[in-house]
């Protein structure tokens, strides 16, 4: 059963969808769910909240990947891991990342957001120790790249599975890293 924590997310994320986050307001909100702007407040107090409470599970979830990469014993297979594992996750919340990734709320807040360190790891650990600048500059590619195929809609009829294989494949190929 969705508490009403739940529900609000929900048709925030249906709202973000058809007008971004800067068009959506907690009124439109209230609307969508048939409840009062104040029921909206009881579980959020702000629209900022709100979109915290969308992408915390995503940023969050960075975590583990960091930590089980970081147990990887060379370069190569971090990154492997790294990438079947956040590739993953970007096809499994593609919908999210075409309504999000390109707003400037959203921009802000993950900026802020005490995950960042852990981006800053993984980019760390796609990288290795001291990384030339085609390395680093091929990390940083493939990050925004997989980001951008993630939030595609010209790739949305893409079966999950083919979508992953190719990411997958292309991003090993970009960091000259051989599949095992």
């Amino acid at each position: 059963m969705r508490t009403a924590r739940d529900r609000v997310v929900a048709a925030a994320l249906e709202l973000f969808a058809e007008h971004g986050v800067s068009g959506t307001s907690l009124q439109m909100i209230a609307d969508r769910m048939g409840v009062t702007k104040a029921a909206v407040y009881h579980q959020f107090p702000t629209k900022e909240e709100i979109v915290l409470a969308v992408i915390d599970p995503i940023m969050e979830g960075l975590q583990p990947i960091a930590t089980e990469a970081a147990r990887r014993r060379t370069t190569a297979a971090r990154r492997r891991y790294i990438l079947g594992a956040a590739i993953d996750e970007i096809v499994r919340h593609r919908r999210l990342a075409a309504v999000l990734s390109f707003d400037p709320v959203v921009t802000r807040l993950v900026r802020r957001h005490p995950a960042m360190s852990t981006i800053t790891r993984l980019v760390d650990l796609l990288t290795g120790p001291d990384p030339s600048p085609a390395t680093r500059v091929d990390v940083l590619m493939v990050a925004g790249g997989l980001v951008m195929a993630g939030a595609e809609p010209s790739l949305s009829d893409l079966p999950d599975e083919t979508l992953k294989n190719h990411l997958y494949q292309t991003s090993l190929r970009t960091l000259r890293t051989k599949p095992i």
